[in-house]
């Protein structure tokens, strides 16, 4: 399936002769019908660049001309180009885009400006609610979530409001649509029992600072993978949050929080900050939790979220978001006796209020008598004797008898299984050939059993192949996992032992030249001329 070019873009096609078109609006006229132009080039390439020139060019007269009489589609695209894009955030742009390009514009972005009604508006959203989500329909149903909804109508009246005021529409019809009840999501808090297995099994998989720093501290995501070590400072215990990291069409940018008040100091427990410290002298980066595969880059936000249910999973413990962390540290701060304003500087919100509204509810515990600090309750910090709140808990001899989940262990020989994804399993088995070289193969299922018994059958196989080439039985079996070019070489050099010339070999057998180069004396020395066949 071609992928589908934005609203705006223009188009490009292969024509018959053998050249690319692209084509863009640039005006209307008088009947509200488009204006086009197009360029013309041999490749695709030269095609798109020639389009952005003359998208440049012409981008000013398109809004030189606009009528009441356009499609909603042209009209949402220049309004959100010129009046909405520059004031969002790249992240809240993306989320603008998909909507305008997925959902709205396909749907009702041919109907003209000032005949666009309400009833047109309240059907479209029934088909949203209905039939609107475009993919993983298996898991979540055909129709788009009541957010989703009240999203898309948020644009649709944002940008109408905008073409009331300029003058082209007398109403706006989004005013007064029906749209699917608000519910606000509803947020769970890890009991203390959960928290400490969810610790000790975080520290099992290596993520115990990363989240003890969360709990501790209540930080959204973006700012906990943004952290630096110089942002803490050991002598006073002293956090400073100025940043956050966040995940646009899969690369990470760094920016300033959205509000003043998320720009803070926090004083973090002396317990934690010795935790850092001695974490400290494990990293070798400037991140304070730097991605494991990437040089220089923080952990992905996307990778943490996954890992929290990873080891949720096997702590077992309830799965929560990312953000129900957030929510656990600011409930038992309440537990303990935190004042509202206190813990609204903590957590970064602009008021109190807002502090209030989301993050107070009853508990089971905040009916029960507060626990002596937050730190008891995330760690294991023995209370003190004349402590009146300090009560021993009965949960206390079970938490000390749980044992992390250390994964699967395989046995030298049997190979390794990796989970994909939600409905794929991949099974690989690398043994040394007779070659002196380690070459892999692969096998894939739906279920981990299913996996396990293709995986038994591929490393069966190849070990018979393993031993029939140390006996001479096939010597010409190549083996797999090397490249196709090294392959093809091969190949021809164990049809054709005579042949030494370079430029022959590349071209008899597909390759170039300097690939012949490369692999000419590794080939030859696995194989002399005279042995090679």
């Amino acid at each position: 399936m071609a992928r589908k070019r934005k609203n705006g873009d223009g188009t490009v096609r292969l024509r018959k002769d053998g050249r690319w078109e692209g084509r863009i609006v640039i005006d209307y006229d008088d009947n509200g019908y488009p204006k086009t132009k197009n360029v013309l080039a041999k490749t695709k390439s030269e095609c798109l660049e020639r389009l952005q020139t003359l998208k440049k060019t012409c981008g000013g007269s398109k809004s030189a001309k606009l009528r009441p009489e356009m499609p909603f589609g042209d009209w949402l695209t220049y309004w959100y180009e010129n009046h909405s894009k520059p004031k969002l955030r790249p992240t809240t742009q993306a989320n603008y885009e998909s909507r305008i390009r997925l959902h709205i514009v396909p749907e009702i972005g041919k109907i003209p400006l000032n005949k666009l009604t309400q009833n047109d508006l309240q059907q479209f959203y029934a088909r949203l609610k209905k039939t609107g989500r475009l993919r993983f329909t298996d898991q979540y149903g055909d129709g788009l979530s009541d957010r989703m909804v009240r999203m898309c109508h948020a644009v649709c009246r944002t940008a109408l409001e905008k073409a009331m005021q300029d003058g082209l529409i007398r109403t706006n019809p989004a005013i007064g649509c029906k749209l699917p009840p608000k519910k606000a999501r509803e947020m769970q808090v890890l009991d203390r029992e959960e928290l400490q297995r969810f610790l000790i099994q975080a520290k099992a998989e290596g993520y115990y600072e990363l989240f003890l720093l969360d709990l501790a501290t209540g930080l959204r995501r973006g700012e906990l993978m943004a952290l630096q070590w110089d942002d803490l400072d050991f002598k006073t215990g002293v956090l400073n949050i100025n940043k956050q990291i966040y995940d646009v069409k899969g690369e990470l940018q760094l920016s300033t929080p959205k509000t003043k008040t998320s720009i803070r100091q926090l004083a973090l427990p002396p317990a934690v900050a010795a935790v850092l410290k001695e974490y400290r002298k494990t990293t070798d980066s400037r991140w304070m939790f730097p991605s494991p595969v990437k040089a220089d880059c923080p952990m992905t936000p996307c990778a943490i979220r996954k890992r929290l249910q990873k080891i949720l999973e096997h702590a077992e413990c309830k799965h929560v978001r990312f953000h129900d962390l957030r929510h656990t540290f600011a409930t038992l701060s309440l537990q303990n006796g935190m004042d509202v304003k206190t813990l609204s500087a903590m957590l970064g919100h602009v008021s109190a209020a807002t502090t209030l509204d989301i993050y107070t509810h009853i508990t089971d515990d905040m009916r029960q008598s507060a626990a002596a600090s937050i730190d008891r309750g995330i760690g294991k910090v023995e209370p003190k004797q004349d402590d009146p709140a300090a009560t021993p808990e009965p949960e206390a001899p079970r938490m000390t008898k749980f044992k992390p989940y250390l994964g699967r262990t395989r046995k030298p020989g049997t190979g390794c299984i990796s989970e994909i994804n939600d409905h794929l399993f991949e099974g690989r088995y690398s043994p040394v050939w007779p070659d002196g070289k380690k070459h892999a193969r692969n096998v894939y299922a739906h279920t981990w059993e299913e996996c396990e018994e293709k995986l038994k059958k591929l490393i069966v196989q190849m070990k018979k192949e393993i031993a029939a080439g140390k006996a001479g039985k096939s010597p010409d079996r190549i083996p797999d996992g090397i490249g196709k070019s090294k392959k093809a070489i091969t190949t021809y050099l164990r049809a054709n032992p005579q042949v030494t010339n370079k430029a022959l070999i590349a071209r008899e057998s597909g390759t170039s030249r300097n690939t012949v180069v490369k692999y000419y004396d590794e080939i030859r020395k696995e194989r002399p001329a005279g042995q090679i066949r």
